[in-house]
């Protein structure tokens, strides 16, 4: 089975999620596979929840109920992570996705992964470290909403004709400490003559780095970023076995 032919159940935490990244949530879950459950906690009778029913309909999620038996105490997450773990052993899926920034769901996260479940996180940049490298791979919510905002503000150029027009953004500046752990990592899995595939690379940055995403960066693709920073030589080859390119990077040499 493919990657993208893995079912998954999206289980979100309704106290520690905004709902504008619903929409978002559901168009990345889907690059990875199939969300085959789709559910989300809270206690529903609270007035701070009550926004997000239009569009829990309009992605057929299902809301959970769980009251909040006593203040101070969130009965949300242990309503998840009941659910998560009924799902395991349920044998239905082949991974999970976990939406909260919050770090009590470390330990599940670990515990799915321990059980051969493939786990995705999404949070906001506040989530803990801990809760990010428990999973496979950790999706920042403020990313995915821009890249939603994006889509739509293209889609819709009408509507943004009377708007004032907006300063363009400037490119977000990569830390040298991540560009010096790409080409660590570049080194690792690099040939003879310095070259690496890029999926190789793709694959041990994030299994070294779940959190880390080219489009946390500014740029949509991996090949771009290589591209634009200026360190790296970018080469596409034909792919002998069959129709399409390869593509390769390596360190620029002095």
């Amino acid at each position: 089975m493919s990657d993208n032919e893995l079912r998954y159940a999206v289980l979100i935490d309704a106290d520690n999620a905004p709902r504008r990244s619903l929409g978002g949530i559901m168009q990345e879950i889907a690059v990875y596979g199939t969300p085959t459950i789709k559910r989300i906690y809270g206690d529903w009778t609270t007035p701070n929840l009550s926004g997000w029913k239009k569009i829990l309909l309009q992605h057929a999620v299902t809301p959970i109920q769980q009251y909040g038996y006593t203040t101070g105490k969130n009965s949300t997450d242990s309503a998840m992570i009941i659910d998560a773990m009924d799902i395991l052993y349920s044998g239905r899926v082949d991974g999970f996705c976990l939406v909260s920034s919050d770090s009590d769901f470390t330990r599940l996260a670990t515990r799915l992964r321990e059980a051969g479940m493939k786990v995705i996180g999404m949070g906001e940049k506040k989530t803990p470290e801990p809760f990010i490298v428990a999973c496979d791979k950790f999706i920042y919510l403020e990313v995915l909403m821009k890249s939603a905002e994006g889509i739509k503000s293209k889609k819709f150029p009408a509507a943004q004709e009377d708007a004032p027009a907006k300063a363009q953004e400037r490119p977000v500046v990569v830390p040298n400490a991540i560009i010096d752990f790409i080409s660590a990592t570049i080194e690792d899995v690099a040939d003879d003559d310095g070259w690496a595939y890029l999926g190789e690379i793709g694959n041990l940055l994030v299994r070294k780095k779940p959190d880390f995403d080219a489009r946390n960066y500014g740029f949509k693709k991996l090949t771009q970023l290589f591209e634009n920073l200026g360190c790296y030589e970018v080469d596409i080859r034909q792919n002998a076995q069959r129709s399409g390119k390869l593509i390769f990077v390596r360190l620029k040499r002095l």
